[in-house]
């Protein structure tokens, strides 16, 4: 008797050490909803991209790319030449002495030249090619801004859906955590009774495998929780182990405001605004095709210095020119025929703007489909989590219950063990449904344009 007393008491050692392993943790960080949107924004890999994409396109809309602003060069140069000379009479005579005239004889003869030009080149007028292109320019832009939300927003989707995973299974860690320590007061109990004869040492063994259970799945569910905040941290650009609490606090959008952000989706929907860009930049090609079918008026200016430095000769002294000139003019350039290239152009992007007004139709059609699928999960999983919450009632009550009939001996460890499956079950169903019913509304929020105008 006294050494299954000591087993006994070995095993509610061990029991109690293992217990508290499992339930002691680090003092972690609060990581808000707001916090972990700052950080993502911030530090998020995609993000970053798209925000550089963003500042290429504005680049690329301004006016030092728009070919209103004239050319500029400047053009120098330097030439140096050495010589020597001989230059010979052929026996003529000298009429001063009546002596054959000699040779004349120059060595080192240098000859510099300098040049300096600033040329001014100017496009009054392309046929208005230049205009419209620097409004698709524009347009190009406010697509890529438009990229870069959907981008933001389906991170920001990826971010709620990871974020409300790790909250979740916080949550179902406290429901296993209450759980065990209620089994674990049962094989207390259990041990207790035994001694005193009031129990069967089957009692004691269901207790204590449930006990096991228990723990594994606490462990299970510590492991997976740790596997998800590395996700989290993943998407935040955080150290893998960085640890933080999540808050699990569940709000939902007051009906009356859903509706409103459903009345204004397609002024708001990212899909139809990128569809509406790109007609508009389409409708844009056309006009810059069709510009090759007008002149290009163009103005030149020049402005240069020349100077020659000349050595002296046989017959003349050496000198130095400067030369400065200055010019303008005014050229036209009118492509007749360029062998059917511009009709080519133009049939094309016509062609093309005729493809995006059918995708508009198209994108239209699945955008509304989408908000309808959208909106229909939402209100059914809201349904569903106000029944949970109900169920959760229920099973509460029915465990309390039991609980107290069991103390009592008039119910079997197996029909209490039963009653405390169904209150696990009922509480992280309700979680899972708590957590599907955010998401359905953020996927609602997506679709009418709102995501990144509400505190999720």
């Amino acid at each position: 008797m006294k050494s299954s007393m000591n087993c006994r008491h070995n095993y509610t050692l061990a029991l109690k050490l293992f217990l508290f392993l499992i339930s002691s943790t680090a003092v972690a960080q609060q990581l808000t909803k707001d916090e972990a949107i700052r950080l993502t924004l911030e530090n998020n890999f995609g993000i970053l991209v798209a925000t550089n994409n963003v500042e290429v396109a504005k680049n690329n809309k301004g006016i030092l790319n728009s070919g209103y602003l004239p050319t500029l060069s400047l053009n120098a140069g330097a030439d140096y030449q050495s010589a020597n000379s001989t230059t010979s009479f052929g026996g003529a005579i000298n009429p001063n002495t009546g002596e054959p005239r000699s040779d004349i004889e120059i060595e080192d003869a240098e000859t510099q030249r300098y040049n300096a030009g600033l040329n001014l080149n100017y496009t009054l007028f392309d046929g208005l090619g230049r205009f419209y292109n620097y409004k698709r320019l524009k347009e190009q832009y406010n697509l890529t801004e438009l990229q870069a939300r959907e981008t933001i927003e389906n991170t920001i989707l990826q971010l709620s859906s990871v974020y409300y995973e790790v909250a979740r299974q916080s949550e179902n860690i406290e429901i296993l955590e209450e759980t065990l320590e209620i089994s674990r007061e049962r094989v207390s109990r259990s041990n207790y009774l035994f001694e005193y004869g009031q129990n069967t040492k089957l009692n004691v063994l269901n207790a204590q495998v449930d006990v096991a259970n228990d723990s594994i799945n606490l462990l299970n569910a510590r492991q997976q929780l740790v596997n998800t905040k590395r996700d989290l941290n993943v998407i935040l650009d955080e150290d893998l182990d960085t640890e933080f609490e999540v808050d699990t606090v569940i709000t939902f959008i007051p009906k009356i405001v859903l509706d409103e952000y459903l009345a204004k989706s397609s002024e708001n929907n990212v899909t139809l605004l990128q569809n509406q860009s790109n007609l508009r930049i389409s409708d844009y090609d056309i006009k810059v095709s069709k510009s090759g079918y007008l002149p290009t008026i163009g103005l030149t200016g020049s402005y240069g210095w020349n100077e020659n430095r000349n050595p002296p000769s046989a017959f003349f002294p050496g000198n130095v020119a400067d030369t400065y000139t200055l010019a303008a003019g005014v050229s036209l350039s009118w492509n007749l025929f360029d062998g059917g290239g511009t009709i080519t152009r133009v049939k094309n992007a016509k062609i093309a703007l005729d493809n995006q007004e059918i995708l508009k139709t198209q994108v239209e059609k699945e955008v509304q489909r989408d908000i309808a699928n959208a909106l229909g999960t939402y209100k059914n999983r809201l349904k569903v989590f106000e029944i949970q919450q109900q169920n959760v009632l229920t099973n509460q009550n029915n465990f309390e219950r039991s609980k107290e009939r069991f103390k009592l001996g008039q119910i079997t460890s197996i029909e209490f063990r039963q009653a405390q499956i169904n209150l696990i079950n009922a509480e992280t169903s309700k979680n899972l449904a708590k957590y599907d019913a955010k998401l359905a509304e953020l996927q609602v929020l997506q679709l009418t344009g709102q995501l990144l105008n509400v505190n999720f």
